[in-house]
């Protein structure tokens, strides 16, 4: 046994390029674990400037010089900060109190539904579990009601903690701009100077990854939007809502669809009930949603990430377990991280090893 698991680490760990990469990544992984919620800010302004790398090398590409491309890029982001702090973010905002306090009327109304079910299939449902039933979600409403208040209290604090990032991530997304070869050279020291395994798996994950998160943005602004307009005109209530909800039920592929389903057939229903506007509103999330499968995640994604669905789905549960929402928002490049190091790590060091023959 212990010769099987000596020559397990000779074949994967006996190059000093392996140890430094296992190294750096356990190192980065401590790092955001440990001091993520420190490091917020920082972390949130890095993915906000990899997000307009793109752009930068388009203005720059059209002439612009890096500084010249840099102001332009920023204050093209501080328009789309405003207009989402000032105009969308209020307008959702209204939206969430106006469903949270018509909560209870959707829940009385959803206990006299299940009060007539053991009348209709008494078979099926006994007057015990409906009455089970209406105490559960009765102790939800009220669980609610107790986050609501406690959100409340709690708002001072979010409202510094919002005007620190409005402060601090604008500053930090300039200068990552500004000085990004800077930045890179200086971390780029640190390294080792031997670090061919680390380039490769660097040069197969960074076009990846950027146009993964590019292309994820750009599915969640098209896909709310999409969903706004069409909720909009259906004339359903919540509409700035659950356009968001939608939108952003596309970082979890597979399942953040069918779970936005439910508040969107509840609304829905408790609006209009089981006539022609509720099936319309269905129909049309359907086409919105089998669009966005067929068509829009093809154009934009095209081959960049080529993992199983099941690989996706297990990368979700883990990464968001760990570090909440921005796990679940990088779940898929992390995975396609993980694959490229399994991929790069055996060929490097057999490689290695053939040279050395």
């Amino acid at each position: 046994m212990l010769k099987v698991v000596k020559g397990w680490i000779d074949r994967y760990f006996s190059d000093e390029e392996a140890l430094g990469l296992l190294f750096i990544l356990i190192a980065l992984m401590l790092v955001i674990m440990l001091l993520g919620n420190v490091l917020a800010p920082f972390l949130t302004a890095l993915v906000i400037a990899y997000l307009l790398q793109g752009t930068m090398n388009y203005c720059k590409a059209r002439g612009l010089s890096h500084l010249t491309a840099t102001i332009a890029v920023f204050l093209l982001f501080m328009a789309v900060m405003l207009t989402l702090l000032l105009i969308i973010l209020p307008a959702t905002w209204n939206q969430l109190i106006q469903f949270i306090s018509e909560v209870p009327r959707m829940a009385s109304k959803g206990q006299e539904l299940l009060l007539l079910l053991p009348e209709r299939y008494p078979e099926l449902v006994s007057v015990e579990q409906v009455k089970e039933w209406t105490k559960q979600v009765g102790d939800e409403v009220a669980s609610l009601g107790q986050l609501a208040v406690s959100f409340s209290l709690t708002g001072i604090t979010g409202l510094m903690a919002v005007l620190i990032y409005c402060v601090l991530v604008p500053i930090l997304v300039f200068f990552l701009l500004k000085d990004s070869t800077q930045i890179l050279t200086w971390i780029t020291g640190f390294l080792p100077a031997k670090r061919s395994l680390l380039k490769n798996v660097w040069s197969e994950m960074d076009e990846q990854i950027a146009n993964y998160i590019r292309g994820k943005a750009l599915e969640i602004v098209i896909v709310g939007g999409v969903t706004y307009i069409a909720f909009v005109i259906l004339g359903l209530n919540y509409a700035a809502l659950l356009a968001i909800a939608v939108g952003f039920s596309v970082l979890v592929p597979y399942i953040g669809a069918a779970v936005v389903t439910i508040p969107i057939a509840l609304v829905a229903y408790f609006q209009w009930g089981l006539g022609d506007e509720f099936t319309w509103v269905l129909v049309v999330y359907a086409i919105i949603q089998a669009l966005d499968g067929n068509v829009l995640v093809p154009l934009l994604f095209s081959e960049v990430v080529n993992l199983h669905p099941v690989a996706i789905i297990v990368a979700v549960l883990v990464f968001g377990g760990l570090w909440g929402f921005w796990g679940v928002f990088f779940a898929i490049p992390l995975a396609t991280l993980f694959k490229a190091v399994l991929r790069a790590w055996p060929v490097a060091l057999s490689a290695g090893t053939e040279e050395a023959q």
